[in-house]
């Protein structure tokens, strides 16, 4: 059996979590300090996800960039497809905050969100 160290992020301990593992199936999990953390150390061991952040180009717009994020976790093995989805699109302004830019971003089911201005 395997074992790997996780650094849980559920809450603002920080927690070293350790899961024993056979290949991509838990044995057991320990180290965590709270509910959180076993249900994190869970999701991270299989199925690890991420909130996309980044920046896109304004066509006519107050500035030539804003900024974007996703509206919900993608997964982790799947951000540099995102960073380079990112970089092909353009939005048109006017762009305010909360505005979906891509409402299927990389055929992920999760929207692209501005979260800065750009008039």
């Amino acid at each position: 059996m395997a074992q790997t160290k996780i650094i849980c992020i559920g809450c603002p301990k920080g927690c070293t979590v350790t899961v024993t593992h056979e290949g991509k199936t838990i044995e057991k999990i320990e180290g965590f300090g709270c509910a959180n953390g076993k249900v994190y150390a869970e999701n991270e061991f299989t199925a690890p996800v991420r909130i996309f952040t980044s920046t896109v180009k304004v066509e006519g717009g107050s500035s030539a960039l804003v900024p974007v994020k996703t509206a919900g976790s993608v997964p982790k093995h799947m951000l540099m497809e995102c960073a380079r989805e990112s970089c092909r699109i353009t939005a048109k302004a006017p762009v305010h905050v909360g505005d979906v830019i891509n409402g299927d971003f990389c055929g992920t089911g999760v929207a692209l969100v501005a979260t800065g201005d750009a008039v």
